[in-house]
């Protein structure tokens, strides 16, 4: 079952004319690699004291000796001490191990830059396996989306429940809303996930390097022939969901999550109760021509602008600015009240928008730009405003689903420098300076934790914003040429990649050490792998207090034996739990896939 990324041993030896050695640990470390001239730390997690370490290759030979530097603090009660083991001098390419006091770590690799292609290859991999619809890569599914009645958005019976209050109002349909990707471990759809999933997807293509995946624009190319069906040119309608989570309050129908069982038999669903699993109900993010929410229109208006900029034939990129610049319009940015992204909210509780239409007018600008499109200039002056509004207004966060400010204000300086307009409300300086302040938040929290961690990983979303500060990394080094936060970037990585306290790579299939038991139905259901699939990761311990709950009577238990093989690293008010269970941690979504794509595209051509 689960292996767990080293086994920790008890010493009863220790080695002459050394530092005493640590009597039980473990050695944790970037279970993908390095490149030659990047920084690269491992981390000594033990109850004693340091110890001496030797790096050995494949055929065990010593290649690095040195001694484990300074404490960086305690994990928790049992583990005391967390040492850096500084193996930055090891350049030639090659496979690596780790000895120190008795323990071995997992091997990793030295390689140029291009080994994160791999596994950005296998998170490209997930994409296809969480395809909806007749291109699915398994066997089509929801088929009966292509004929989908718009309802009513519902109302739900509290504040912080799905559950459904009465019945469902059909206000209109049929509509084609089949395609598109499941959103996480569930089927549901969300134009809110969707648009900021593919305009990373159409991002990372049009930046990767010379050699790119050719299964990156096959995937993001699925994505917007979803979002050209969510978007209704005629009547100037956004559609924001397919599917409800839960059923109602009086029974009368159930919802996506009530039921775990394999996509393809949803469309002949005929159990009692289940008419909106098998018949998905769609919504709408407002009436015909009326204003769209501006984080909406924004981020759907920045996927269809990125698909521009990459696409070769000139008339199919106008075609798809002019329809990104149709919802960019619609943007209703005066008493913007709550923001429209999921029904219920809570699912996606986003609060800030001016970052969104930012993304929107440098995605426009850069678009137009390269067409050579007048309206080029009007998008830049939108871009600059809204960016200015966001430093004014919403400032404060990292890269991720709810603030994507890092990759507009990069794409904005871009399209700044590529027009020379003079004027705007903000300059390069001002872009270039809250990039680093995003940074600096960060590193701050870096600098204080025992595995150089950047995300606050007692809360939800822990592993795709450190893949959005790796990314981050990346981004302002592209429009500054400094390479200050370089090694901040690449320890963001090693994190996410078993560097921490778990040894886990929050990968499937990346590392030996990767999770096994996702909460993921397909692989659940089909004992296949979920290869490249990006989890939550660790998060708040008090959210599993009152345990996992039980397994559904179609879940295959995962691990078979129950145990939780992570529970002793419990730590800093976080936790870990690698279970089927475990929506909390081990759940992949397609916004972390998404961001952890990008940042490993952006590294893969360092």
């Amino acid at each position: 079952m689960l292996r767990v990324a080293a086994v920790a041993v008890a010493l009863s030896v220790l080695t002459l004319g050394s530092p005493a050695v640590a009597a039980s640990g473990f050695i944790r470390v970037d279970q993908v690699g390095f490149t030659p001239a990047e920084a690269k730390h491992a981390y000594l997690m033990t109850a004693g004291a340091p110890a001496d370490f030797t790096v050995v290759d494949h055929r065990g030979r010593a290649v690095l000796k040195g001694t484990a530097g300074r404490d960086l603090g305690a994990w928790n009660a049992a583990y005391g001490h967390v040492y850096d083991l500084d193996l930055t001098k090891l350049r030639t390419p090659g496979s690596y191990r780790i000895k120190a006091g008795g323990l071995t770590s997992p091997e990793f690799k030295v390689a140029p830059a291009l080994l994160f292609a791999l596994p950005a290859g296998k998170v490209t991999t997930f994409f296809g396996a969480q395809r909806d619809g007749a291109a699915a890569t398994r066997a089509p599914s929801h088929l009966n989306d292509r004929r989908a009645f718009v309802y009513d958005w519902p109302v739900f019976a509290g504040k912080d429940t799905d559950q459904i209050k009465g019945e469902l109002t059909r206000i209109g349909g049929p509509v084609d809303v089949e395609g598109g990707f499941f959103d996480a471990g569930d089927y549901l759809k969300f134009t809110h996930i969707l648009a900021y999933v593919d305009t990373l997807l159409w991002a990372a293509r049009r930046d990767a390097g010379p050699i790119v995946d050719p299964r990156l624009r096959s995937e993001a190319a699925h994505g917007l022939k979803y979002l050209e069906k969510m978007w209704d040119g005629d009547t100037r309608t956004l559609y924001i969901q397919v599917g409800i989570g839960a059923g109602n309050k009086e029974e009368t129908f159930f919802g996506d999550h009530d039921v775990w069982r394999l996509p393809e038999a949803d469309d002949s669903d005929k159990a009692k109760g289940h008419q909106f699993i098998r018949n998905r109900p769609v919504f709408r993010a407002a009436a015909p021509g009326e204003p769209i929410s501006p984080n909406l229109a924004g981020r759907t208006a920045a996927a269809f602008a990125v698909a521009a900029q990459v696409e070769p034939s000139r008339a199919r990129a106008q075609e798809l600015l002019d329809k990104a610049a149709a919802i960019y319009a619609l943007a209703k940015t005066e008493n913007v009240g709550q923001l429209v992204t999921s029904l219920p909210h809570a699912f996606y509780p986003e609060d800030v928008w001016r970052d969104d239409m930012e993304l929107g007018g440098a995605q426009l600008a850069l678009a137009a730009l390269k067409l050579g499109d007048n309206r080029a200039s009007e998008w830049l002056r939108q871009g600059a405003y809204w960016a200015g509004e966001y430093l004014a207004n919403e400032a404060g966060d990292t890269l991720n689903l709810y603030d994507v400010s890092a990759l507009a204000h990069a794409d904005l300086v871009k399209a700044m420098r590529i027009s020379g307009d003079a004027g705007l409300a903000v300059s390069e300086k001002d872009l270039i300076g809250d990039l680093k302040a995003q940074l600096e938040i960060g590193a701050k929290r870096a600098a204080r934790d025992p595995f150089r961690a950047g995300a606050l990983y007692a809360e939800f979303d822990s592993v795709p914003r450190t893949f959005g500060l790796a990314a981050t990394s990346r981004l302002y080094r592209s429009v500054t040429g400094d390479r200050t936060y370089d090694a901040f970037g690449t320890a963001q990585r090693n994190w996410a990649f078993g560097a921490n306290a778990w040894g886990v790579s929050f990968v499937a299939g990346v590392g030996s050490g990767a999770i096994t038991c996702p909460h993921y139905q397909i692989s659940n259901l089909t004992g296949r792998p979920a290869t490249g699939a990006v989890v939550n990761g660790p998060n708040a311990a008090s959210l599993f207090d009152e345990g996992l709950g039980d397994h559904f009577d179609e879940m295959a238990k995962c691990p078979a034996d129950g145990v939780d093989r992570f529970e002793q690293f419990t730590g800093h008010g976080s936790r870990f739990v690698d279970d089927v269970r475990s929506w909390q941690a081990s759940e992949p979504a397609d916004d972390f896939a998404a961001i952890a794509l990008y940042a490993l595209t952006l590294m893969a051509k360092d």
